[in-house]
C-alpha cells in the first residue's frame, strides 16, 4: 500500500500515483508499459494475474524496474504531513525524510518498555509512565538486594526470597559436586584402564625378556660344556704326546 494522498500538501501528479491502491507510490517499481506500482501492491497482484491493471499488457515480475530517476526525485520532493498528526505532531516534510522523522517523533505511540506492561504511549510522554507504571522493578528497599515489580510489594518477602535464593544455590552446588564427581572418576577410570593396559604390556614384555635370558643361559651352559670337553681332549692329547 501507498502514502496515503490526504497527507500531501499541494498537487501530487497523476504519474505519482500507484496504478493500484491509487495512493502516492511507496518503494516504487515500474513495468515496460511505464505504469507505476508500490512493490507490495504489484507482488500481491502478481500472485493472482499475469498482466498489468492498467492496460493488460503481459508483464512479469522480472521485467519490473525501479522508478526513473527523475521521477523518483519528483516523488522525494514531495512534502506530507506526519502520521502522528492526529496526536499533535505539526511538522511537515519531504517524502525523502518522512521516515526518518517519524522513527524519532515525540508523538509517535510506542509500548511501554517494562516487561508485562501492554500500554502504548507517546514517546515524549514515555518517562512520565514509566515513573507511575505498575510494572516498573527497583531495589527492595529493605536491603535484601532484590529487584522487585511495584505491584509485588506487598508479596514480597525479604527471608523467603533469600531462603529460596539460599535453596536453589545450595541445589545448584550440590549439582556441580556431583558432575565434579563425576568426571573425576571417569577420568580414574579411564587412567585405571590405561594402567591396567600398560601393566598388561609391560608383563608380556618381562616375559619376553625373561624368555630371552633363558635362551640365553642354556647358550652359555652349553659352550661351558663343550669347552671343559675340548680341554679335556687336550689334556688326553698332551698325555699321550708325552708317552710317546
Amino acid at each position: 500500500m501507498g502514502y496515503d494522498i490526504e497527507r500531501f500538501v499541494g498537487y501530487v501528479n497523476e504519474g505519482l500515483l500507484c496504478s493500484i491502491c491509487r495512493d502516492v507510490l511507496e518503494d516504487p517499481l515500474q513495468a515496460p508499459c511505464e505504469h507505476a506500482f508500490c512493490t507490495a501492491c504489484i507482488h500481491g497482484w502478481l500472485v493472482h494475474h499475469s498482466n498489468c491493471p492498467e492496460d493488460r499488457q503481459v508483464i512479469d515480475v522480472s521485467l519490473l524496474r525501479p522508478l526513473y530517476r527523475y521521477m523518483k526525485n519528483d516523488l522525494n520532493r514531495l512534502q506530507l504531513h506526519c502520521r502522528n498528526r492526529e496526536f499533535g505532531c505539526e511538522m511537515v516534510c519531504s517524502l525523502e525524510s518522512i521516515d526518518r522523522h517519524e522513527r524519532e517523533c515525540e508523538y509517535s505511540q510506542i509500548p511501554c518498555s517494562n516487561a508485562g506492561c501492554s500500554v502504548q504511549v507517546e514517546r515524549r510522554n514515555l518517562d512520565g509512565h514509566l515513573a507511575v507504571c505498575e510494572y516498573r522493578s527497583r531495589e527492595c528497599p529493605n536491603g535484601c538486594g532484590y529487584t522487585i515489580l511495584s505491584a509485588e510489594d506487598t508479596q514480597h518477602n525479604c527471608v523467603a526470597e533469600l531462603r529460596t535464593e539460599l535453596e536453589l544455590l545450595r541445589s545448584e552446588m550440590i549439582c556441580r559436586v556431583e558432575e565434579a564427581k563425576h568426571e573425576m572418576e571417569s577420568r580414574l577410570d579411564s587412567q585405571r584402564r590405561h594402567m591396567v593396559q600398560k601393566e598388561s604390556i609391560l608383563q608380556n614384555e618381562i616375559e619376553e625378556l625373561k624368555s630371552q635370558m633363558s635362551r640365553m643361559m642354556s647358550d652359555v651352559r652349553s659352550l661351558m660344556a663343550a669347552e671343559r670337553q675340548h680341554r679335556q681332549e687336550l689334556e688326553q692329547a698332551e698325555l699321550e704326546k708325552r708317552e710317546l
